[in-house]
């Protein structure tokens, strides 16, 4: 991953060519920097009277979590009809997956229906890389098992930088303490964090750090994180 640090001054206008967002992994600072700016846009369309703009107007936003959720599944809906999408919520446990139906078939009936952007969440690993090859349109992953949870880690550094000046995190210590090794939010914060300049600590018991300690580093880091200590 190619990032630039956080800009002294204020940077030029760029244009989001993404068409998914599986992790973080694939933004530069100056796209991590659009989605503040644009998340701070919208808290204070939140704080209106009426909390909606036609950004997505017509759009349909197909929400499919195979782990069960509340706060993670009900943002994305609200969000979604704040930005005036029709939005539609599926339940595996409730539909055809239970008679066996795949992650493959589900999503081309979904897009069958009309589904243009699908968020999901699956307790396997890489489940919306397959999603978003079979799917034409848009997909968000709202946390895939051990791998990735980018819009946790988007909220988590518009959160930090809320709290220092102008900001900026260069330079701020930030310690991610507990079971790194399974945590989908670590891995995603240890992007974000780092591209914004933090010095990334990790910390943990040896045997849920065990991989980072001997240097393998499973998921992506941007760059080295800060040693991580064992209690």
């Amino acid at each position: 991953m190619t990032t630039q640090g956080p800009a002294a001054t204020e940077a030029p206008a760029i244009t989001w060519h993404h068409r998914h967002l599986i992790d973080v992994d694939v933004l530069t600072w100056p796209e991590f920097e659009l989605i503040m700016r644009t998340t701070e846009e919208m808290k204070h369309v939140l704080a209106r009277p009426i909390r909606k703009v036609p950004a997505l107007n017509g759009r349909r936003v197909t929400t499919l979590f195979y782990e069960a959720s509340t706060r993670t599944r009900v943002s994305f809906e609200t969000a979604a009809r704040n930005l005036s999408a029709d939005v539609v919520s599926i339940s595996p446990a409730t539909s055809s997956v239970t008679k066996g139906e795949s992650l493959v078939d589900t999503v081309r009936t979904l897009e069958a229906l009309g589904a243009e952007i699908l968020v999901m969440r699956h307790a396997v690993s890489g489940a919306p890389y397959l999603a978003a090859e079979m799917f034409s349109g848009h997909v968000l992953n709202g946390g895939d098992g051990w791998h990735a949870h980018p819009t946790q880690a988007l909220l988590d550094l518009y959160t930090m930088r809320e709290h220092f000046p102008a900001g900026d995190l260069r330079g701020r210590k930030v310690v991610i303490v507990g079971d790194i090794l399974h945590s989908r939010v670590a891995r995603s914060n240890i992007w974000s964090l780092t591209a914004a300049g933090a010095d990334l600590w990790l910390c943990g018991p040896a045997t849920l750090l065990r991989e980072w300690i001997a240097g393998q580093r499973p998921g992506p880091a941007a760059r080295s994180p800060g040693t991580a200590s064992s209690t």
